[in-house]
């Protein structure tokens, strides 16, 4: 299968080694992997704070990037972008009144997967190969769970990771707090999301806390680092990329 990345903003600008991992892993299924290299932001910051105009013109340069692309299915290491793809692109489109950009739209949402999707529903891959020796517990991120409802698909991948002892999370399905710009808005509300979410994850007993969005990694990550509590954050793709 020939599959486009769609590398999303912060994995590009600040975490590599998560779309470097997503494209090994599909690699070594067999699969082509391209980079349409006039992708951009998707627009879903602009859109969560109301910039619904000006998300138009990325809108519009996310489908030119990944239909010239001409690939079989889009894949993101990220819930979140896959979800603002889904969910938000065409709604962005026909408030400004432009149909055609909506059904382009909603073509592109039908073939756009995040990563755990795509293996598992797609390509029908539950083990990819891997090995990570470590004790790992999973952070379902919201976008993840609730608005593209992948279930427990990233957890049946952990299953089958080499040498992994997979831990349960401690209500596991509570935000940790990051949403984006709510983390800046809302900063004491969004901390003590956090604190809930580091006493989870530090009770569980976990080398390393995965998840598949890098914003709730890095926000996760980020006080467990300042709390010293000696417990990682590692991008799911990154762990099936390990071996």
């Amino acid at each position: 299968m020939r599959i486009a990345l769609f590398a999303t903003c912060l994995a590009d600008a600040l975490f590599p080694n998560v779309d470097i991992a997503t494209v090994t892993v599909l690699e070594r299924l067999g699969h082509e992997v391209v980079f349409p290299p006039k992708q951009t932001c998707c627009g879903q910051m602009h859109v969560n704070t109301g910039y619904l105009k000006e998300a138009v013109p990325l809108v519009r340069n996310h489908l030119d990037a990944f239909e010239e692309a001409g690939c079989d299915a889009v894949v993101a290491p990220s819930g979140s972008c896959v979800g603002s793809v889904r969910h938000q692109h065409a709604m962005v489109a026909r408030r400004a009144g432009d149909e055609a950009l909506a059904l382009r739209a909603e073509a592109m949402a039908a073939r756009t997967y995040e990563l755990s999707e795509l293996l598992i529903d797609v390509l029908g891959v539950h083990d990819v190969g891997a090995y990570y020796p470590h004790t790992v517990t999973y952070h379902p991120t919201c976008h993840s769970l609730r608005m593209l409802r992948v279930g427990d698909k990233p957890l049946e991948l952990l299953r089958h990771v080499r040498g992994l002892t997979l831990v349960e999370l401690p209500m596991a399905d509570s935000c940790c707090g990051f949403g984006g710009t709510f983390a800046l808005k809302n900063s004491d509300t969004s901390a003590a999301m956090l604190a809930d979410k580091m006493a989870a994850v530090i009770s569980s007993g976990a080398q390393v806390c995965s998840a598949g969005d890098a914003s709730c990694l890095m926000h996760i990550g980020g006080g467990l680092s300042r709390a010293g509590a000696g417990v990682r954050t590692v991008h799911l793709a990154e762990i099936l990329a390990a071996q």
